[in-house]
């Protein structure tokens, strides 16, 4: 019987392909059974007629969250369900997504409804303006202080000190 598990680490594609969605959201879940419904709901009423598909990349949960997508793939075809065979870190998550993702523009958000399905037609307004990349940030963050939020500021000014 096939596994519906990804395998990491990732392979590079061997070949291009053409584009079979406008947009492929990408978003990593790690034991989020009780937003799953609701996420998906909310990127559905928000992004109405555009074409896109949604790529749920549960990252080895134990909580049910694997299941959980499973049903939404079947409920509604452009959400897919891509399953990490253990816990492998949000990175990994993410280029699993993007290696499956099929659309011309990728969206990343995460699973824990942080961040507002209701932005990504902005963020599409603003590529059609004729940027090549445009990024959003959550203003009030739900993260722990000590946890989160100290060394992700850290690490950015890091990044910058380094980078310029």
């Amino acid at each position: 019987m096939p596994s519906n598990h990804y395998n990491a680490p990732l392979t590079q594609r061997s070949t291009v392909m053409q584009p079979t969605s406008t947009l492929s959201l990408v978003i990593p879940l790690y034991n989020e059974a009780e937003n799953i419904s609701a996420l998906c709901e909310e990127i559905r009423s928000h992004l109405g007629d555009i074409d896109y598909e949604v790529l749920l990349v549960d990252d080895g949960s134990s909580d049910g969250s694997f299941d959980l997508l499973k049903q939404e793939a079947e409920r509604d075809n452009r959400f897919k369900v891509v399953g990490l065979r253990r816990n492998f870190g949000q990175s990994a998550a993410l280029a699993a997504g993007f290696d499956m993702a099929s659309g011309a523009v990728v969206v990343t958000m995460d699973g824990d409804l942080q961040n507002d399905p209701a932005d990504i037609p902005r963020l599409l307004e603003k590529l059609n303006e004729g940027y090549d990349v445009v990024s959003g940030w959550r203003r009030e963050r739900k993260d722990l202080l000590v946890s989160r939020r100290i060394p992700s500021r850290l690490a950015n000014w890091l990044i910058s000190a380094m980078t310029r």
